[in-house]
Order: C-alpha cells, then structure tokens, then sequence
C-alpha cells in the first residue's frame, strides 16, 4: 500500500499546533490558529531585490498566503547572480512583478499582490491594511520612511502607554557582503528604527582635492566623474543613478580619468557600487537573514514562540558568527513616542500651522503635507492634489479637525539643515486651548506655541 506523501506543512504544523516551553501565555495550538494565518494576516514586503526574494519564497513557504510586495526598480543583467527568482528574459521588467508571479508559480495556494511603485506614492491607508510589515531593503532613507509610517498608527492612551490594537509590528532584515542583521520593531514596546539610528556607520566620502588633484583608486576616478565632471559637462542637469544611460557616461569618463594617471580596477560594475554606495550581496547571507525574518514573522503573528529580542547580528567573513542585543527604546523618540505636543489657538490657520513647524527646534520642517484621520488638509504634491487643497490653508486648523479638542495629526516634509534634509513623516499630537484641559505632565513632551 503506497503510502502518503508528507504534507508541506508538516514541519510548520511542529511550530503550530503543539505547546511548548517557549510560547507566549495566550498562545492557542491547532489547526485554526495555522488556517487564521492562512486567512486572515496580511503580510508587506518592502522590496524585491536579493533579500525581498528570499523573503517571498521563505513567507510563502511559512504558511503566509495573503502577501504584497512593492519595489520601484526594474530587473538589470547584475541583479541574476543573486536574485534567484528572476531570469534573463526579466531584465527591464518590474522585480515586484516578476517576484510575486515566480513565487505563485511555485507555491500553491499562496497570493502575492505586486506593486511597482515608489513607496512613497502610497497613502497611508495602504499600509495600514497590513497585520505585519517586513523590510528587506538597502536604503536607510526608506527604512526611515516606512518606520516612520508604522509608528504613525501607533496611538496611546491617557497614561502614555501604547493601545495593542494600534501596533503595527515591523521585522527588519539587512545584509552587506557577509554580514547582516535582523530585527524586530514593535512600535511603543521595542526601540524603532529611528531609536537605533546611531547603528548605521557614516557613509564613505572622498575629500574633494583627492579626487580631482591626485586619485590613487579606482573609486576616485569614479567620484571624479560622478561629482566633479558631470557637473562640468551637464550643468544644472540633476544625476540619475537609476538612469543607464547616465550610470554609461560616468563609467566612460572614469575610464579616462584612470588612463591618464594609470590606475587600474575601474568596471561599470564598480562604478555603479560606488555611486550607488553598494556593497557586494552575498546570497547565502541573504538567504540566513531572511529565514531569521521569516521566523520572526511567524512567532510574533502566531505566538508560537517568543521573539528575537530585539537584534540579531550576523557575520561570515571569519567562521560564523551570531549574537542577539537587547538595544532600549528612547522613550522620547519623536517617531515611536506618543508625539510631538502642540498646544493652539483654535484661531490659527492651516498656513499658519505650516509655517509654525518651520520654527519649531525639534521638527525644523519644511514643503510640509498635512493629513488628518486619512483625510488630506493640505499637499505639496503632485500639483493636482495641492490645487485641490489649498484653499484649505486659509481656514481654522480646529475646523478642518472637525472641531476635536485634541488628536493626532501626520506631516509629511523635509527635515534637516542645509544640505542634509531628507524627506520624513512625523506624528503631532495637537491640543486646542480652552477646549481640553492638558496634563502638566505631557507639556514635556513638546515646545508649545
């Protein structure tokens, strides 16, 4: 009699269906908890290149049948040698499409929505429909971004402490070269991104008289012509390091830059991961981070286990390496916190407001969007959207609130000095005088105007 074959979710069902030592207190096993995963989480996954791969194939296989995931770039000839599910006859198509039809292609019953978007093009509304968002991305902006959008939802009760039903959890994954790390946010319990900012080193910079007197590599050549020579040959055209063309001519020119003082190294693949700061991917480091992230998924929406707490750090170069830090939250955090508290004057205008967060020493905005409750008060862009908004800057903000005493209000702008600003999300908690009566306690939190 021929036997069974054994069942896909046999060593899911392990994690699921039996208690252990190591489960959280409202842990329930059985089959209903594994067919809620299957039915009812949502899961995010921010990016497709070598680690998003890896986490769509590995969440698949966990059990996740409801995924999205969103990426901006297309497919280039460099991307195959670890972007596995990707091939020849993809280069120029969308990575989130192409990924999301591989994977479905392979795991039965699994549902991935792609997105081939920026993230920011997303409103807030989006992200919110998801029970869990994971990041496999290279950028420290984007993390900023999306941290920033998670711990948005985040809202707290009169003691300060963070409502359950708001948290939207994130799991972090990064690698560079053989290195990696992954993490979990739990936004009011565990530090968020911005907490732990400090983490991430300084990025390399050249000093200008290296390279445009005496270069002595192959990346000042290739500096030379990604700072110095574009600007000379194409002045006032802004640089696209996504644009091939442009990415073509700073190879050539860096070619010639290296003849003529004999320095030898200089490829285009070089000269991509110098002007877009990248580091070589290694695959099997992707492919540890992401069954790491895949784990922590699934024991934080399942309860089968308790979590990383809170960082996992990984290195290859010499033998194998693992440690997990408990970092602590900044309780002052102005992304995770309970906000930035502003008192008004139910007299003061949306332009006025706007103009206020300029000055204001811990926000120093500036091109600010304002939403309330999802609803748009006012937007930089795109020209259609600010149209349609601006007549709102010469009304009462408290009217535009629909005249609640207080409640939480999202910026969207640039935040910075100089030439360091970057595009950032922030969450205000707006009080009207003479209409609440505020905490001595919370006036700390906060300037008020």
């Amino acid at each position: 009699m021929a036997t069974a074959p054994p069942s896909r979710s046999r060593d899911l069902d392990k994690l699921l269906l039996r208690p252990g030592h190591l489960v959280v207190p409202n842990f329930e096993p059985g089959p209903e908890l594994r067919d809620d995963i299957k039915e009812y989480v949502k899961v995010l996954v921010v990016g497709a290149g070598g680690l998003g791969c890896e986490l769509l194939k590995d969440l698949a296989l966990s059990g996740f049948q409801n995924l999205d995931v969103i990426d901006m770039d297309r497919i280039e000839v460099t991307n195959l040698n670890r972007q596995f599910l990707f091939r020849l006859e993809d280069v120029g198509k969308p990575k989130a499409e192409v990924a999301a039809k591989r994977v479905m292609e392979r795991v039965s019953g699994v549902n991935i929505t792609s997105h081939f978007c920026r993230i920011e093009d997303k409103p807030l509304d989006f992200y919110s429909d998801f029970s869990i968002i994971v990041l496999g991305l290279d950028s420290i902006e984007a993390r900023s971004y999306i941290n920033a959008i998670a711990c948005g939802f985040l809202e707290y009760d009169s003691d300060d402490n963070p409502r359950e039903e708001t948290v939207k959890p994130m799991v972090d994954g990064g690698t560079e070269g053989f290195k990696g790390h992954a993490r979990i946010i739990v936004p009011g319990m565990t530090p968020c991104f911005e907490c732990t900012i400090w983490l991430f080193p300084p990025q390399v910079k050249f000093p200008l008289c290296t390279l445009a007197e005496t270069p002595r590599t192959a990346a000042h050549c290739i500096e030379y012509a990604h700072l110095i020579k574009w600007d000379e040959v194409h002045s006032g055209k802004t640089f696209d390091p996504d644009n091939p063309e442009h990415m073509q001519w700073v190879y050539s020119e860096a070619l010639k830059r290296a003849e003529l003082f004999g320095i030898q190294g200089v490829t285009y693949s070089l000269t991509q991961g110098v002007v877009k700061n990248i580091i070589p991917a290694i695959a099997s480091t992707n492919a540890i981070i992401s069954a790491a992230c895949a784990l922590e998924t699934l024991k934080m929406v399942s309860g089968c286990s308790r979590t990383l707490s809170n960082y996992l750090t990984y290195n290859g170069v010499e033998g194998l390496h693992t440690k997990v830090t408990e970092f602590v939250r900044d309780k002052d955090c102005l992304v995770c916190g309970p906000g930035v508290l502003i008192e008004l004057d139910t007299s003061i205008t949306l332009r006025k407001f706007i103009d206020l967060l300029e000055g204001h020493p811990g926000l120093l905005l500036s091109r600010v969007s304002v939403t309330h409750r999802g609803k748009n008060l006012y937007m930089q862009a795109p020209p259609v959207l600010e149209e349609m908004t601006r007549s709102n800057l010469d009304l009462p903000l408290f009217d535009l609130m629909d005249k609640v005493p207080k409640d939480i209000v999202h910026v969207n702008g640039m935040a910075g000095k100089g030439d360091k600003k970057q595009s950032c999300l922030r969450k205000l908690r707006v009080v009207f005088k003479g209409i609440d009566v505020v905490a001595v306690e919370d006036m700390v939190l906060g300037a008020s105007f």
